[in-house]
């Protein structure tokens, strides 16, 4: 076998362990693991002569021991609907640095809004003994955590309530924003609303649309079945909804989009027709400031959703915390613009 498959071998096969250590420094293992671990008890020439050997050999702490000694795995696991939504990236910055702070890492991972998906995430996450567990649901039904929950894994719910569980929740007013968002445009004289929302048995969708009816009934104004949309928030099907409640002998004024997808495909509607449509959002999006007329929206704070979530995440691993609570954080209607496009008849 020519040599160079041998160092090969050696080099990917074999870890330096702190008994390699020991024997490069002159100290015994019970030095090296004083040093390794930070405890006292180590002469300062000795500890230098031991990081040099730790530095030289590339040695990596196995925290395998430790684990089995404290029960703990410093880490937390996070299970998104979507790493490429804009809304996820703050909320889940902010979780990793309060994981950051109590020391943890931050394993996450997609459950593309598949039910399936996301209980072979989370109990793989289980599986490799996370602390806790951050989680955006998909399905409407957590039954299958229980055991976790019971074996001691702290878990915490964002966005969307656990379904058939009792756990902790932070989630945004998506009523009240919704409601807010939509009396508005009633406000600049709109009478014809379309919505076009997420799929019907989505929380958020399912809340946003309740907000969308209350203001149209506060404001006496009776809703018509076309002018409401759900379902999968693909370009292709919410251009198909857009396009049809623009169209007809009495097409919507306005439209209040669900979500943030939601809204990127209707601005591209709005701007292939002759005549001005005002559009409020649900969800801030990137540039939205810079477009013409600039897109009103109720913007949810991610970072604060994903903060709150993981400070009670801790919170419960440090025992402080018993009974599960829903919290529900406020948001806010930024106006620039399309929300206030008055009717164009």
């Amino acid at each position: 076998m020519p040599q160079t498959h041998l160092r090969s071998a050696t080099r990917y096969g074999n870890r330096p362990t702190m008994k390699d250590v020991a024997a490069r420094a002159g100290v015994g293992l019970k030095t090296v693991s004083r040093v390794v671990n930070g405890e006292p008890g180590v002469t300062p020439e000795t500890e230098r002569r031991v990081q040099e050997a730790i530095d030289a050999l590339g040695f990596r702490r196995n925290d395998s021991a430790r684990v089995l000694r404290k029960g703990r795995t410093a880490s937390i696991g996070l299970v998104l609907e979507d790493l490429a939504d804009p809304f996820y990236g703050p909320l889940s910055r902010s979780v990793e640095e309060v994981a950051r702070a109590h020391g943890a890492l931050l394993i996450n991972g997609s459950s593309a809004e598949n039910p399936e998906r996301e209980q072979e995430l989370v109990l793989a996450l289980c599986a490799r003994r996370v602390d806790g567990l951050v989680v955006i649901p998909a399905g409407d039904d957590h039954r299958y955590l229980e055991p976790e929950l019971k074996a001691g894994v702290a878990t915490v719910f964002v966005d969307r309530p656990a379904g058939r569980i009792d756990a902790d929740v932070v989630l945004s007013d998506n009523f009240g924003g919704a409601r807010d968002g939509v009396a508005h445009l009633i406000a600049h004289g709109h009478r014809r609303i379309g919505f076009i929302g997420d799929m019907p048995r989505i929380h958020t969708a399912a809340e946003r649309l309740r907000g969308y009816r209350a203001a149209m009934e506060d404001a006496g104004i009776p809703v018509a079945d076309s002018w409401m949309s759900l379902g999968v928030t693909d370009p292709e099907r919410v251009r198909r909804a857009a396009e049809e409640m623009l169209s007809g002998p009495d097409p919507v004024t306005a439209v209040f989009a669900g979500n943030n997808r939601v809204t990127v495909t209707v601005i591209r509607v709005l701007a292939e027709q002759t005549r001005r449509v005002a559009l409020v959002g649900f969800d801030d999006i990137e540039l939205a400031d810079l477009l013409q007329p600039g897109v009103t929206v109720v913007a949810q704070d991610a970072a604060e959703i994903g903060r709150t979530a993981a400070e009670r995440l801790f919170r419960q691993l440090d025992g402080t915390l018993v009974t599960p609570e829903r919290i529900e954080l406020p948001t806010r209607l930024i106006t620039r613009g399309s929300g206030e496009v008055p009717p164009a008849d």
